[in-house]
């Protein structure tokens, strides 16, 4: 049995929509409130040990009865914050990530997660799924859900969709035996090109196809935002102007809406491709060699870096860890460097070159090499070399 995500587009009626942003508030004071509380708990006494969840937890009844609101929401997704707060701060312990920050109320992402308790999560029928205080919401899905649920993730877009996102458990699918290995070597003129000939998969820059209609409605954007940051409204009472809230402005709204749906497009565009690689990926070869790039410090190059988030390189490497899992494949993760500048039939270094310099010619073995071949072959010798002195010589697959 493998743990997996399933995503369902759900279609909640007026009355869940207002429950739903009623939780993801609740969701969203909790955290601001524990993550306040363990700050000035850390100034006030630094030497004291680092509270649980289940320390959080437990301080949950106090919080309801100061804030009863609270009470409307549902208990598990409370829980499950805490949860996330103490792993988040774990992660800044081992320094993966920064210091956890408070939640804005018009952040990006809104959502929330419901932990599977006796019963409260389940299928109803082919199109319907049963939520704890939502009662049953309809839902769109390629696949029938299964029965058991261990929790689900509500989340709402900036374009105003729901979406639920389950963890069910499920038959480990593995795609046939090939005994195929493959180096792939990342750039930006490809997207991916691998050590077998003529095997490459070029870059979409789906940030250029609907870059100037992006560019149009951001401009409307900050004008209309500015013209309402200037407006003002009389109260006919009391005669004085009265500043309104960006809420009050409807072309405001229209604006902020169609850059949310370009954007969103050009990122379901994205996914829908590195989707489509990764699974022909899994299915044509046993193991993939893939090489372990530091996309952050590559982004510091400013006339690469556009370029380089539009090919979404740690999304690619994601995709591929989690299906090579599902269906019986290995990943290996290679050490890029000097992987362009070693001869891939003699070894010879031939030094750094240029990154207009996309062929160039062996002086030592006189093999004529295409550069990012020659690294997806290296790329390739390394992981083999890599599965020899770990599996000590087992053969591939």
């Amino acid at each position: 049995m493998v743990t997996k995500g399933l995503k369902l587009r759900i279609y909640p009626n007026k009355q869940q929509r207002q429950q739903l942003a009623q939780n993801f508030g609740c969701t969203r004071f909790v955290w601001n409130q524990m993550l306040a509380m363990l700050n000035e708990r850390h100034e006030n006494s630094p030497q004291a040990s680092f509270l649980t969840a289940y320390a959080l937890n437990h301080l949950l009844p106090l919080l309801k009865k100061e804030h009863p609101f609270l009470k409307e929401a549902e208990s598990t997704s409370l829980q499950v914050t805490n949860q996330h707060l103490i792993e988040a701060f774990h992660a800044f312990f081992r320094k993966e990530k920064g210091h956890p920050k408070f939640k804005a109320k018009h952040a990006f992402k809104q959502s929330y997660t419901s932990k599977f308790v006796n019963g409260n999560i389940q299928p109803v029928g082919d199109h319907g799924i049963r939520l704890p205080k939502l009662g049953i919401l309809r839902f769109k899905a390629g696949q029938r859900i299964p029965e058991t649920i261990k929790q689900v993730t509500l989340s709402r877009t900036p374009t105003g969709k729901y979406f639920a996102v389950l963890t069910v458990e499920g038959e480990n699918q593995a795609f046939p035996k090939t005994c195929q290995t493959i180096g792939c070597d990342l750039g930006v003129a490809d997207l991916l090109v691998g050590s077998v000939e003529d095997l490459r998969w070029p870059t979409t820059r789906f940030d250029q196809g609907l870059a100037h209609k992006l560019r149009i409605w951001q401009r409307k954007l900050a004008r209309r935002q500015q013209l309402a940051k200037k407006a003002i409204t009389w109260d006919r009472h009391l005669k004085v102007p009265v500043p309104r809230t960006m809420d009050h402005f409807k072309n405001v709204a229209r604006a902020r809406l169609q850059v949310a749906r370009i954007q969103e497009k050009i990122a379901n565009q994205r996914a829908d491709k590195l989707h489509k690689l990764t699974t022909q990926l899994v299915k044509a070869y046993d193991r993939i060699a893939l090489e372990n790039l530091k996309t952050k410090n590559l982004l510091r190059n400013h006339t690469l870096a556009r370029a380089i988030a539009n090919q979404a390189w740690g999304e690619l490497r994601r995709l591929l860890t989690y299906k090579c899992a599902w269906y019986g494949k290995e990943l290996v993760l290679v050490n890029p460097y000097k992987t362009s500048q070693l001869c891939s039939t003699c070894g010879h270094d031939d030094g750094k070159k240029a990154l207009a310099i996309r062929e160039w010619t062996c002086p030592q073995c006189g093999t004529h090499h295409d550069r990012d071949v020659n690294a997806a072959k290296n790329i390739e010798r390394l992981a083999l070399v890599k599965q020899t002195v770990c599996g000590l010589g087992t053969s591939p697959g």
